[in-house]
């Protein structure tokens, strides 16, 4: 059986970083993340998918991510269910993320790629605008 789920969307608000008794960091955010359709309107609908994230990856991800920030979430769909304030038993579904890679670089809106555990920039060979000399050989096609 497989239970796999892979996002790309944006934060909806800053994540929420807390930490079990025990000392383990968790982090929860939710992204929204465009539907492939538009709707009756002519507008692109989203979906709001709320993530969670556990121990170093849950600091990075509460350390570098923000409202509004580009991130891809890799995980499983877990669903859980508990009684609210009336007895009435309610569900909730949400990603348990496994890896998050870090789409953009916190100043800048989408130049530069970071990563989970160790945040590099990404360098860009073609935005140096220089000229790039290439043979038939060098092409796969």
């Amino acid at each position: 059986m497989i239970n796999r789920v892979v996002l790309v969307g944006r934060l909806t608000r800053d994540p929420e970083l807390r930490s079990t008794q025990s000392g383990i960091s968790v982090a929860r955010f939710t992204l929204a993340c465009d539907r492939p359709f538009t709707g009756q309107d002519g507008k692109r609908e989203a979906d709001f998918i709320d993530c969670v994230v556990w121990r170093k990856q849950a600091d990075n991800v509460a350390k570098y991510l923000s409202k509004g920030k580009l991130a891809g979430v890799e995980g499983r769909l877990q669903i859980s269910s508990y009684k609210d304030k009336d007895q009435q038993t309610r569900y909730r579904a949400e990603v348990v993320s496994d890896s998050v890679r870090f789409l953009e670089s916190k100043g800048s809106s989408g130049s530069s790629s970071y990563e989970q555990n160790e945040p590099t920039a990404h360098h860009d060979p073609f935005s140096s605008g220089g000229n790039m000399n290439l043979e038939d050989d060098d092409l796969p096609f």
